[in-house]
């Protein structure tokens, strides 16, 4: 199947497949994970922070960073359309008693510096205390600016706020921007880094931050049931993925860049915006179009696309230029032939 749903779908190489199975093994409860100490060691290395923490998903590890950052009855800013507010089952409310208050996001998926001003609170009691800026990069695939995020940081620090980035494909960043990892991670008091979407690992992410946050998050992370035994495995797997695979994204925005110039060419079809490796899409020819049926047509033409009624579609490693080709045609074909 060429799937473009996202990228979290990559799978392992053969050699990531090699070093999981050569990885050396302990209790990682226990502390003694001799390949989870590597990948956090290497992690707060390449992201200029004091300590870094294996997590075995991007949303246990974006939770756990608010739940540290705040305590009950505090409230972190957040954007409207951003992952830790909308997508990811409304832990930080349920399980941290940390209040969320949503931002719209400008085009470019920043928050405006004066909504975040006037949505900090007073110090009062009828008030939750507003404790944490969170920011995403990339945004729907767009690079936040890093003259937006030195201000907004500094705005946030201003008031005494701490800051944390959902940096789920902070590498997609990096390479578009031409910037480093820490350069990007700089900013924020904490990062979270998720290595199963386009580095290909098969699952994994890494907050990174001060020590006293580290085991803070330490501790939260064993409460909500992060804590793992041999799980170098995956740890071997995500270092590999950061050490190999980031540079080869470049490779995944080249192939959104040929989706987006073939489909733009299709009557039927507006682009409504390309970043890195996502395309977005409006179907105009709406007489002619049955989401369901188009949806059908091209899973039996062996491609897998979602979220029909606001389209994306997600390169990434294992779809090649071949086959950006033919889900091009097979698109071409449908909206002539409808």
């Amino acid at each position: 199947m060429i799937d473009l749903r996202s990228d979290t779908v990559t799978r392992p190489s053969a050699e990531m497949r090699r070093v999981m199975f050569d990885a050396p093994l302990g209790d990682d409860v226990w502390g003694d994970d001799p390949s989870v100490h590597q990948l956090e060691r290497y992690a707060a290395d390449q992201t200029g922070k004091a300590a870094a923490l294996f997590f075995p998903s991007g949303t246990q590890s974006n939770l756990v960073a608010l739940m540290s950052h705040c305590q009950r009855g505090d409230e972190y800013l957040v954007g409207q359309q951003a992952h830790t507010y909308r997508y990811e089952g409304g832990g930080a409310a349920v399980l941290g008693s940390i209040q969320p208050q949503p931002i719209d996001n400008a085009a470019d998926g920043s928050l405006p510096l004066e909504k975040i001003a006037a949505a900090i609170k007073p110090v009062d009691p009828h008030f939750a205390r507003t404790r944490l800026l969170a920011l995403e990069n990339t945004f729907h695939g767009q690079v936040l600016d890093a003259d937006y995020v030195h201000q907004a940081t500094a705005l946030a620090r201003r008031h005494g706020l701490a800051t944390h980035l959902d940096g789920a494909r902070v590498g997609n960043a990096v390479v578009a921007s031409g910037s480093t990892l820490e350069a990007l991670c700089a900013p924020f008091d904490s990062v979270s880094i998720c290595c199963s979407k386009g580095l290909g690992a098969p699952a994994g992410s890494v907050l990174v931050g001060s020590q006293a946050l580290i085991d803070q998050a330490r501790r939260w992370r064993k409460v909500v049931g992060g804590g793992m035994r041999q799980v170098g495995l995956l740890a071997a797997a995500c270092e590999y993925a950061l050490t190999h695979h980031l540079p080869a994204l470049a490779a995944d925005h080249a192939k959104a860049e040929r989706l987006a110039a073939g489909l733009a060419a299709i009557d039927g079809i507006e682009v409504t915006s390309q970043a890195t490796n996502m395309v977005f899409v409006r179907f105009t020819r709406g007489d002619a179009l049955d989401p369901e049926h188009l949806l059908a047509w091209l899973k039996a033409r062996d491609i897998l696309v979602g979220a029909l009624y606001a389209p994306r579609f997600v390169t990434h490693r294992d779809v090649s230029e071949a086959d950006i080709d033919q889900v091009v045609d097979a698109f071409a074909r449908y909206f002539a032939s409808h």
